[in-house]
């Protein structure tokens, strides 16, 4: 990747959100395969963790910066990023241009119900898109069934929505079978889209607070916000010695 900024070892396509849009809209009219990850501090420490994540999202074509964290700390490093380019913006944004050309989505993951509602949604907000198949989330890993019907129906966009790392992990090990198609994990951007969790308002994404909105919503996610110290240490390390790992 051309233009990326070096964050503990993970390479960070130097973009705005707008322009990273324009650059997946470029991929998907020449109909080549491109992987996206949209990472946070939590991705980079399981990158830094887990041999095989780290070798599933060193396959994709673009990281991005989901995370403010990961905004402040190329800030830190000298080499700043222009803004976040959020797994979930990129999702609608891609829906946009999906409605705009006709182009056809596979949607995987999440509850049933939530999936049923996410795709009534697309029909509804974005009637162009064409909806080439939808799975939930709880399958059978060694199934063929939602490959095959990948192959089958050549969609232009995957969304996974599994949550990490299984999202990353089911592309980086699927994609090669298939002929084209900009493959994303989302996260829980299904849900969002589907009405089921609701997004932080406005003025706390402005404010960088959508991670503490997120966790007075749901306490639980406490555990995960552990890796915020340990991301800031690593990053400050990075710093003071220089080294990019």
């Amino acid at each position: 990747m051309k233009n990326t900024v070096r964050i503990l070892g993970v390479d960070f396509v130097n973009s705005t959100q707008s322009g990273f849009l324009n650059t997946l809209s470029g991929h998907l009219e020449r109909e080549e395969k491109t992987f996206v990850v949209t990472a946070n501090p939590e991705i980079v420490m399981k990158v830094r963790e887990d041999a095989q994540y780290r070798a599933v999202v060193q396959k994709a074509n673009y990281v991005t910066a989901d995370g403010i964290g990961v905004v402040k700390a190329a800030g830190l490093l000298g080499k700043p990023l222009p803004e976040r380019v959020t797994g979930f913006e990129t999702f609608i944004g891609l829906l946009q241009i999906a409605n705009e050309k006709g182009y056809s989505v596979y949607l995987l993951g999440a509850k049933d119900e939530v999936l049923q509602r996410t795709v009534a949604e697309i029909m509804t907000q974005y009637p162009n898109v064409k909806i080439a198949g939808a799975h939930h989330g709880f399958f059978d890993w060694k199934d063929d069934h939602i490959p095959n019907e990948i192959k089958r129906t050549k969609p232009d966009l995957i969304f996974t929505a599994l949550g990490v790392p299984r999202q990353e992990l089911w592309i980086g090990e699927n994609m090669d079978k298939f002929e084209k198609g900009v493959f994303m994990g989302i996260g829980g951007s299904f849900d969002v889209l589907a009405g089921a969790v609701q997004r932080a308002p406005e003025i706390w994404q402005k404010m960088n607070l959508e991670w503490a909105y997120r966790l007075m919503k749901q306490p639980s996610r406490w555990k995960r916000q552990l890796s915020l110290p340990h991301f800031a240490l690593k990053v400050i390390q990075q710093k003071v010695t220089g080294k990019h790992e």
